[in-house]
Formats: structure tokens, sequence, C-alpha cells
């Protein structure tokens, strides 16, 4: 009996995806592109492979796309991807050399190859080993393209990411009940993770947070503190849903918090919903950050401000966690568009706030719902 197809989205979507990829790759000649991002894999041809071996994408100008792809991964190959056309490789094989041989054998070891320059997939080893094996070949930069056509979101991406922000207001409030004084860090990691799973989230490292001393280490890992009165516990969701994830951040005060940090959440809280009120479409990135970022150090809750206030959030798969195709920066030049989607978040003084939110025609949308305050437990 055949395993069912759970395709993310519609065969029409991936279909007018490729089209559009296809002109793109008319307009710079290109006769065969190889994708190897594996997020591109997934937005082109719905398969996330893993990381451990190079899998890839032939897809040609016309025609039918090739996956070549770890045997491993074969069934959830043809459960996920619409692709007919499959080369599936063994462990011991090397699949650089089998790319190459599907190349020629398929008449493109003398055309025009574009390779995606900006991949984490590509390494510098391997571009040489292609065109060392293909040197009749003209092998075109393709970098940058396949970024900049993700960053409009279509109603189903949208879909998934107002779901997964869902996921981060469950969780989120799991989290904030179970910050209680005398409880170990681990025991609300584990409130945490049980709900956002239970809610639908795909993955496992669903969570950032650290507590005390380290609540401003926005990245640090998990520790084994007991908490005590007094502590901030920060609480940064980061679930996935069919690969696209969605990011809120709150803090939550053991026990009573002073007037300062009641006054500083506040602060961080009104200025983060101004710079909101600017996320419309043709709004300059850079005057969009400026509110939050002078309006914090204006405000002495900070001194410096060294970090981002947003980037884009959509598909995000391994070996990334967070996409950086758009940040906003005091020198960012480029400007909203209607369906971007972006984590905007602020901190200071051990409490850091984010949402969720999307450009819509008429303004900024937060898909995350949860109290926009600091907790308290």
């Amino acid at each position: 009996m055949s395993t069912p197809k759970v395709f993310a989205f519609p065969l029409e979507e991936y279909a007018a995806r490729v089209a559009v990829l296809r002109e793109r790759m008319k307009d710079v000649g290109a006769d065969v592109l190889i994708i190897d991002e594996f997020e591109h894999l997934a937005y082109f041809t719905g398969h996330i492979p893993t990381a451990a071996m190079y899998q890839c994408c032939l897809m040609p100008a016309a025609g039918e796309p090739v996956m070549i792809v770890r045997s491993l991964d074969g069934p959830m190959l043809e459960e996920m991807s619409w692709t007919k056309d499959h080369i599936l490789f063994d462990d011991g094989d090397d699949p650089i050399a089998i790319v190459i041989a599907e190349l020629k054998r398929r008449g493109f070891g003398k055309s025009r190859i574009a390779v995606e320059t900006d991949s984490h997939i590509l390494l510098p080893k391997r571009l040489k080993a292609f065109k060392a094996a293909l040197d009749e070949a003209t092998f075109i930069d393709f970098g940058g393209h396949m970024w900049e056509q993700r960053l409009r979101k279509s109603p189903r991406e949208i879909d998934y990411l107002r779901r997964c922000a869902g996921i981060c207001d469950v969780a989120t409030l799991a989290g904030a009940e179970a910050s209680r004084a005398g409880v170990p860090e681990r025991e609300v990691a584990a409130a945490i993770t049980s709900a956002a799973l239970k809610a639908g989230a795909d993955n496992t490292r669903l969570l950032l947070m650290q507590s005390g001393p380290r609540s401003s280490t926005l990245h640090g890992g998990l520790g084994n503190r007991i908490l005590a009165n007094g502590d901030i516990v920060h609480i940064e969701m980061v679930p996935h849903l069919r690969g696209y994830t969605a990011r809120s951040m709150r803090p939550v005060s053991v026990g009573a918090p002073s007037a300062r940090q009641r006054e500083a959440a506040q602060a961080l809280i009104s200025l983060q919903d101004a710079q909101f009120q600017a996320m419309r479409p043709g709004a300059h990135a850079g005057e969009v950050d400026a509110i939050l970022r002078e309006g914090v150090l204006k405000a002495g809750l900070r001194d410096s401000y060294t970090n981002i206030t947003g980037y884009t959030l959509g598909l995000v798969t391994i070996p990334r966690t967070s996409d950086f195709t758009r940040v906003f920066l005091a020198n960012s030049a480029w400007r909203l568009e209607e369906g971007m989607v972006f984590h905007m978040y602020t901190w200071a003084e051990g409490m850091a706030f984010s949402e969720t939110m999307l450009v819509t025609a008429t303004g900024a949308e937060r898909l995350t719902q949860i109290d926009r305050k600091l907790f308290i437990s």
C-alpha cells in the first residue's frame, strides 16, 4: 500500500512558484539551475532533506525537475514532493559525482548552469568540483533570486504562520504559569515544550529560555537554575509548522517586579507599538527601525543599541534558525511590501518583547495575540 502524499501546498501554488523562478532563469540566460539550499528545495519542490549529505534539484528551463536525494530520505521525498523524476544515491556514493553525471547525461555538460552562490550547502569545495568536471559549461551566479522571491507570502503561507503564532501564544502562557519560585528552569521548559507540541508544533527545538542574571542573554542555553523571587524569566518561542516559524518573546517576573521594571516594560511596549503603527506598505525600513532604536536610547533604557529590531519570518530549515534576507537597522534602505512577515523584537534590563508581524494593505497585523505585558507569576 503506497504512502499518501502530504503536500504542504496545492500543486497550483508550486507550479506558480516554478513559473516565476523560470522567468528569472530566463533573465540570466540559464539552461538549468542547481537548487541545493534546503529552504529553496522545500519552497519549490516540497521536499525538506537532512543536512548529512549533499542533495539537490536540477531545475531545467523547461521540463521536469530532477531530484537527487539520499536513499534514506527517499520515502519522505515520495510523500512530500510533487516531483516525479528522482535519482536516489546510497551513503557510499559521492553525490557530487552523481550530480555531475546526471547533468552530462541530460545534455547540460556544455550549457549555462546557474548555481546558488549564497547557498549554505554549496561549499567552495563542491563548487570547485562542479567547475572542474564541467569545464565546458558556463556557470552563472544565481545568488539572491530565490531569497527575494520568497519575501512576499501567499495566503497559505500566512495561514501556516498564523497557526504557528497561535502555538507561540499557548506555549508562552504555559511557561508563565509554570514560572514559580522554587521551580527548576527545566520544568518550565518542559511545560512550554509540552504545550507547543500538543498545540501542533512540528519541531522539538522550540524554545530559548533563561532566567535570573541570564535573562538578557537572549541566545543562551538552558541552565539548571531554581527560580527565585525577583527573577525575570525570558521566554522566546521558536515553533515550526510545515517548516514555517513564528516567534514571540515575553518576560515573566517571579514575584512582584520592581517599579523600575514595570516602567521599563511599559516604555518598551509603547515604543514598539509606535513602530508597529509605522509598518505599512511603502514604509522605509530605516525609518521604522529608528522609532524603536532611537526611542529606547533616548529613554535611557539601554546605553547602546547594536542589534537589529526585526527580521524576515517564513520558511526556515536547517542549517539556519533565522532569515535575515530583510532586517531592520538604522541604515536599512529597503521598503516594506504587503505580504511580508517579520519578527520584531526589543529588550532592555533583562526583559524582551517581540511579535510576529504581517504587513497588510492597510498596515501591520499582529499574528501573535498574547497580551503585551510583563507577566507576573
